[in-house]
């Protein structure tokens, strides 16, 4: 007869069936031990969920399938506690550890019968379209509160009036080409996994975003503002570079928005296509980063002003840490990823 270890905490009917596998299957020795294990190793999980910071114990979890998902785990967590929704909470299995994915199956990982979790709030959350949507309206709307110059803004005497320069004026339909097509990429291109962001760097985001483009924006349309040094020619080739980084960013986005929707045939690397602005995929695992560095640099160069550089500068440092995150992720993830590109600058960084 099959020795089985039990666990007190199984409902009666789950008692009943092994004693009656148990018997009818006496005498067969190993076969039936491993076939009795296997049943209580599937029926005997649970989960005890502590606070990360104090240890007290929050939620108490049995007859939890061996196959669940911490996504699972995470929704039962939320039946006991209706503000705690899964996207703010985080789940540990070591207090100052990494935070346990939501596709990681609780079978797989390294715990007993009886696994204990951590628990850390992540704060109010909200998703990534939403995340998009404020970042970028903010900078559109503030942009153009500078271009007409509404009252409080300059000495009332240039209340509502315009630049006599040109660049003024090509500045502001660039800027606001560049963010409505980031408004309609996020509405219609870009593909949201169920992922989302605490609000409170939804905000610090927003700050940076809204606070810069207020900045700059105030010095291009300030009644004081000198055109560039060499005058149409500069602004001219400018555009020109600013129109062909933006239509390359787009097309970057949505070679990456179709790559995504054949994400049942298997996960690929972004390749080139016909389009020839993908073809900057030869040499760089993020060409939208490498455009949209672009595109701000020719801003930049079109209304020669020092606030645009420096933000160009910073979101330079910034895309280019995430375009070295992705570049690493592709090669360790993929043995036959290009060994000629590079994260962001062809054959240089």
């Amino acid at each position: 007869m099959c020795g089985i270890f039990w666990c007190s905490v199984q409902p009666w009917w789950v008692h009943l069936l092994l004693t009656q596998l148990s018997t009818a299957a006496e005498g067969e020795g190993a076969s039936c031990h491993n076939t009795c294990w296997h049943l209580v190793e599937y029926i005997t999980r649970m989960v005890e969920i502590l606070d990360a910071k104090t240890r007290e114990q929050l939620c108490f979890l049995d007859k939890v399938d061996p196959y669940s998902t911490i996504g699972d785990i995470k929704n039962l967590f939320h039946k006991s506690y209706p503000h705690w929704y899964p996207a703010r909470q985080a789940l540990k299995l070591d207090p100052k550890g990494k935070s346990l994915r939501d596709n990681e199956i609780l079978q797989s990982l390294p715990v007993g019968t009886t696994a204990t979790m951590y628990f850390r709030d992540l704060g109010p959350q909200l998703g990534w379209t939403m995340v998009f949507l404020a970042e970028y309206i903010g900078p559109l709307l503030t942009y153009l509160l500078f271009y007409f110059r509404v009252p409080y803004i300059y000495s009332h005497i240039y209340a509502f009036t315009s630049s006599p320069h040109p660049v003024v004026t090509l500045a502001c339909a660039c800027h606001t080409f560049h963010y409505m097509k980031r408004l309609i990429e996020t509405i219609f291109v870009h593909r949201f996994a169920h992922g989302t962001m605490p609000l409170r760097t939804i905000v610090r985001n927003c700050a940076y975003y809204w606070s810069f483009s207020a900045w700059l924006a105030y010095y291009i349309n300030h009644p004081l503002y000198t055109p560039p040094s060499y005058g149409e020619l500069q602004v001219n080739y400018a555009l020109v570079l600013f129109v062909i980084c933006e239509l390359g960013n787009f097309s970057i986005h949505l070679t990456l928005n179709n790559l995504r929707g054949e994400g049942s045939r298997g996960r690929k690397f972004p390749m080139p296509t016909k389009n020839p602005f993908t073809w900057l995929f030869l040499f760089v695992s993020c060409p939208n980063y490498t455009y949209e560095v672009g595109a701000w640099v020719s801003f930049s160069i079109m209304t020669q002003c020092l606030p645009v550089a420096l933000y160009t500068l910073l979101g330079f440092i910034q895309m280019t840490i995430w375009a070295k995150g992705k570049h690493r992720t592709y090669s360790r993830e993929f043995k036959d990823y290009p060994s000629l590109r590079m994260a962001i600058i062809p054959l240089i960084l």
